[in-house]
């Protein structure tokens, strides 16, 4: 790991060198030469930004593609529980188990994430876990704290369509338990019947390794290796009339309820993952139950078909449905700001957590400036069609921008430990990325070093990833620019903590339940990560710390000293 986050980090200023290289080449091509650079002021200027944290009711926790497990104690707000409930569906229609069938065992798979290190002196594989809050300090031997996981049959039907919307529009599930703000998922059903498990006897932790799994035959002999995960081997009853693994399965063979996938959906509604706390403390997993390993399998012999008088072995596979939600519990909260003055600090948390709104004012810092509003800041920067910005069309620039960031400063003594990497900084009024999104240098392999340029990756104290995090550099050049040249609006803007900055170039967005009804969603790559920051705003006591809209330009006419 701490090779891997070398190359991370190199890989960074790799990303904004080559960046920063091609930006500026480009401009010194079309407009600013050896000969002629002397000609041409470079200047910048800061304008007002109104910035406040908006807090988020229930966040929409179905169809996520990721899930979280476990307990999560964020160092700066506290403590975040997450379970979640899934379907299951049967890998065969009408399933034929044989005759005679007895029930050996029955196993819960779902892999961690996961990467293959090297091989140990016993020549077995090694591995690094990934996507575990809160990270082991020591990744060669790592340690993590354990959590209390129940397994339990859910008896709440999820539903696919929503019955009181069209007849094609998706359920939405929510991360508190329901599926509208009047319709909540009890916890009866959600714990319908305890599916007890090998190892979780009196109350016994379930614990996290980067061990790889094996498995044995009857002689003792190691028979396959797997991968790290949850793997959970349930307790079966010895009387097999009255097992539950058997009667809701096996024993339904031949009838109506696993004929089709509705009826058997409706028959078997799902499993609910319960995660708590143990001793106040616990870690977060995420897992990806749509993986082909992520499953419940039956193990089984019967009668065999082709030999008479002799047994063999066989299997059925449970596979996790495509209604998954996660459930989430804060043991704290967080207040919405100052939506007309902005806020001194923006608490930003993913989950069920906040984003902070962004108004940019175009109202300029410099006391010797004329720019008070949109209008006169597009006049000062650009020649307009009768000398109109409001209606006329862009002619030219008369302030050539080379850049505009926006500046996020870090509250570090207020922000502890586990701060986010990344940010992700869209156009809020429609729920979209901005131009500067897709102007950007991909990665799909490492999305911790994606659009490194528009999304600045958090700087850290000496550059290092484990120390304290100072700034995130946000670049909107093109957004400004399409202000001024296309006369595009100058919409609000959203920040959100984000897990996967590469999800959201064709993810619409998720819903936010509210008290009036109103229409409020939340980045998917929000939703993903417990993570959250506390950022210095635009009323920040510290005004070498305030949050700004700075723009570097190159004056062409019109300069401020004229």
């Amino acid at each position: 790991m701490k090779i891997y986050r070398t190359c991370s980090l190199v890989l960074v200023f790799a990303f904004a060198f080559i960046a920063c290289e091609e930006e500026f080449s480009t401009i010194d091509s079309d407009i600013i030469n050896e000969g002629t650079a002397t000609n041409f002021e470079s200047a910048s200027e800061k304008f007002e930004v109104l910035s406040y944290t908006e807090a988020l009711g229930p966040v929409q926790t179905n169809g996520l593609g990721s899930n979280m497990i476990g307990v999560f104690n964020d160092p700066t707000y506290g403590r975040t529980s997450a379970s979640i409930v899934t379907q299951v569906n049967s890998s065969l229609i009408d399933p034929t188990f044989g005759t005679d069938v007895v029930l050996d065992s029955v196993v819960l798979s779902i892999p961690y994430f996961s990467v293959n290190t090297g091989i140990d002196e016993d020549g077995n594989p090694t591995f690094q876990l990934q996507s575990i809050l809160p990270e082991p300090e020591d990744l060669d031997n790592p340690s993590y704290a354990p959590i209390k996981l129940s397994v339990f049959e859910n008896n709440y039907f999820l539903r696919d369509f929503d019955p009181n919307q069209d007849f094609d529009t998706p359920q939405r599930y929510f991360s508190n338990k329901s599926a509208s703000s009047s319709e909540f998922i009890g916890i009866n059903d959600l714990e319908f019947t305890p599916l007890s498990y090998h190892g979780d006897d009196n109350d016994s932790p379930f614990e996290i390794s980067n061990d790889p799994i094996e498995l044995w035959d009857a002689d003792g002999n190691v028979t396959q290796l797997l991968t790290p995960r949850i793997r959970l081997k349930f307790r079966l009853n010895e009387d097999q009339n009255q097992d539950f693994w058997y009667q809701k399965i096996i024993a339904q063979q031949g009838n109506p309820v696993l004929s089709n996938a509705n009826n058997f959906n409706n028959h078997f509604r799902g499993i609910y993952l319960k995660a708590e706390a143990v001793s106040n403390d616990g870690s977060l997993i995420t897992l990806n139950l749509d993986q082909q390993e992520a499953n419940i399998t039956y193990y089984y012999t019967r009668d065999s078909e082709s030999t008479p008088g002799e047994r063999e072995q066989s299997t059925y596979t449970l596979t996790f449905g495509s209604n998954t939600v996660n459930f989430l519990e804060n043991d704290f909260n967080i207040d919405s700001g100052n939506q007309s003055e902005g806020d001194s600090r923006l608490s930003i948390k993913g989950g069920q957590g906040s984003i902070a709104s962004i108004n940019l004012l175009f109202d300029s810092v410099d006391d010797n400036s004329l720019i008070t509003n949109l209008s006169e800041f597009k006049q000062a920067f650009a020649n307009y069609e009768n000398d109109d910005p409001e209606d006329g069309e862009f002619q030219s620039y008369k302030r050539l921008i080379n850049e505009a960031n926006l500046v996020f400063y870090v509250d570090q003594n207020q922000v502890m430990d586990e701060e986010p990497n990344r940010m992700y900084l869209y156009d809020k009024s429609n729920r979209i990325p901005l131009a500067d999104y897709f102007e950007d240098t991909v990665n799909n392999t490492l999305p911790l070093i994606s659009i490194p340029n528009h999304l600045g990756i958090l700087e850290r104290e000496d550059n290092d990833l484990d120390d304290q995090g100072i700034k995130y550099t946000l670049k909107i050049t093109s957004h400004i620019m399409n202000i001024i040249e296309n006369n595009t609006e100058n919409v609000e803007l959203g920040l959100a903590v984000s897990g996967n900055v590469n999800l959201e170039a064709t993810t619409p967005q998720f819903a936010v339940q509210t008290i009036d009804g109103s229409e409020k969603t939340v980045p998917l790559s929000s939703l993903i990560t417990p993570r959250g920051t506390i950022l210095h705003g635009n009323m920040s006591e510290d005004p070498n710390k305030r949050l700004y809209l700075e723009i570097f330009y190159t004056c062409l006419e019109n300069c401020p000293d004229d």
